[in-house]
């Protein structure tokens, strides 16, 4: 279903005019259904009775669950309604009680979390800003509110000078930032300021400012500002495609510097069978490019380069016909995806996101 409370505070889209309203479940090409719920039934058959999910060896419990939340949450069922709703209600309580006193969401005791903490507060940030426009427990309500004001709070104070993050705060780090951390930041932040909460724009606007920082002359993101600026040949893909997501969440979807970043991908990403899982990080790439791509649609690239050639247009349909159908053949028969670093229900929860951008139900990945 269609969260009406939040799609309500997001600003008109441009790249999407004239394409009707976000494509709905039954857009989502046939062949394609019963592989999602496969994969959905799969995350839920996984998650534990407290509510949460875990990597490789306990690794990551609060990024695994916030990514697996949120593929529930794209099926379309609510903490109150839908085939996941005990799962999802189970994850959002789960996630609120580990919301520490300065704002932190994670806990920072698990030796699998204290030294990448950001990335767990990032994501469920992202899931909870979410789910709490679907509250109607006034009690519970006026709780996530807090809670997720203090973790806006504290994302803020985990900036660094240079206006990134890095796996811990600024303060616990000794200001080292980074690429990957930066961009979970900024679409976190997004969520939150859609769902209502405040979110100071300096903080947002210095991100940005790192992130342009941190562009080459050639239109690919470095890895770090923290060991000097950007140069020609550090560049990192799968930061790029991320960062194109992120300036879009932020509905900056006709910048200079996501028409360069777009430009960079388009030749660092291929997306031809030659190209498939041809590199490091594909799923985690893939995750943030797919979002970027879904937004474009199939007239959205033409727009942002009306000089381009009809042949090298980047178009939702094209990329959806040659990465949906690789995905589907790599799906194991558990429904799961075994590929990646982090484990089967990281790579599993990014792959359910890609195949389900077409059911338009979470504001935060609509076009």
């Amino acid at each position: 279903m269609k969260r009406l409370s939040l799609v309500l505070l997001y600003p008109l889209l441009t790249l999407g005019a004239g394409q009707g309203a976000a494509a709905r479940a039954d857009e989502i090409p046939a062949k394609y259904r019963e592989v999602i719920r496969k994969g959905l039934d799969y995350i839920a058959g996984q998650q534990v009775r407290d509510g949460h999910w875990e990597g490789n060896g306990g690794a990551y419990p609060t990024t695994i669950t916030s990514l697996c939340g949120m593929a529930l949450l794209m099926d379309g069922s609510t903490m109150r309604e839908g085939k996941y709703a005990d799962k999802i209600r189970k994850t959002a309580d789960w996630l609120m009680e580990r919301s520490q006193r300065n704002g932190m969401l994670g806990n920072p005791n698990n030796p699998t979390e204290s030294v990448r903490y950001m990335y767990g507060h990032g994501y469920g940030l992202l899931f909870l800003s979410q789910v709490y426009g679907e509250e109607e427990d006034n009690d519970r309500r006026r709780k996530l509110e807090d809670i997720l004001t203090r973790a806006v709070d504290f994302t803020g104070k985990a900036q660094t000078p240079r206006g990134g993050w890095g796996y811990v705060s600024s303060a616990d780090g000794g200001g080292f930032d980074e690429g990957s951390v930066t961009i979970t930041q900024v679409q976190a932040l997004r969520a939150a300021r859609n769902a209502g909460i405040a979110v100071p724009k300096s903080v947002i606007d210095k991100a940005h400012d790192y992130l342009k920082k941190c562009t080459t002359e050639s239109g690919g993101v470095i890895y770090s500002l923290a060991n000097g600026g950007a140069f020609n040949g550090a560049e990192r893909p799968p930061l790029t495609a991320a960062a194109i997501s992120c300036m879009f969440s932020a509905g900056e979807y006709n910048s200079p510097l996501a028409k360069k970043w777009f430009k960079y991908c388009q030749t660092a990403i291929p997306i031809d069978k030659s190209g498939r899982d041809s590199f490091g990080h594909w799923e985690y790439t893939h995750y943030y490019y797919a979002q970027a791509i879904y937004v474009l649609g199939d007239e959205g690239y033409a727009k942002m380069f009306p000089e381009s050639r009809e042949s090298e247009r980047l178009t939702w349909s094209k990329y959806r016909d040659t990465i949906f159908d690789y995905l589907a053949a790599r799906q194991s028969s558990d429904g799961s995806w075994t590929q990646g670093y982090i484990g089967t229900l990281f790579t599993t929860a990014c792959h359910l996101t890609i195949l389900q951008l077409d059911n338009g139900t979470l504001p935060i990945y609509q076009r």
